[in-house]
């Protein structure tokens, strides 16, 4: 029987990702920025510009998000250490996408880079 670090790693092995490094460059050449991390999460912090599409979700979203209205839209995905973004970036892939990449360690990595994110209280103006 497999395990679930079986299909991640699986799912690796078929998929597009970029370091770090390369995901700030990755993120301006994007169509689209997906969060496939939950609800909570996303809410908790995440990258600018990012829209969240639960990876539960992501297969039956998808059509409806006009960023992402054809096979070689630029789409960069990611989730807290790249397990789950690495099986929707394989998703996607299955359904015809064909200029996807995954962010390599996710948005752990991105975090502990000192990338910059959109947090909860950034919206919240005292003044």
């Amino acid at each position: 029987m497999k395990t679930s670090h079986d299909l991640v790693s699986a799912a690796k092995a078929q998929i597009t990702e970029v370091s770090v490094a390369q995901a700030e460059a990755a993120c301006h050449k994007a169509d689209i920025i997906i969060d496939v991390r939950e609800p909570a999460e996303y809410a908790a912090g995440h990258i600018k510009g990012a829209i969240l599409v639960p990876r539960g979700l992501l297969e039956f979203k998808i059509a409806d998000l006009p960023a992402a209205n054809s096979a070689d839209t630029d789409i960069l995905l990611y989730c807290k250490t790249s397990g789950r973004a690495a099986l929707a970036a394989q998703s996607l892939a299955a359904l015809g996408y064909t200029q996807v990449v995954s962010i390599a360690g996710g948005y752990n990595a991105w975090t502990e880079a000192g990338m910059p994110t959109v947090m909860p209280n950034d919206s919240i103006d005292f003044d």
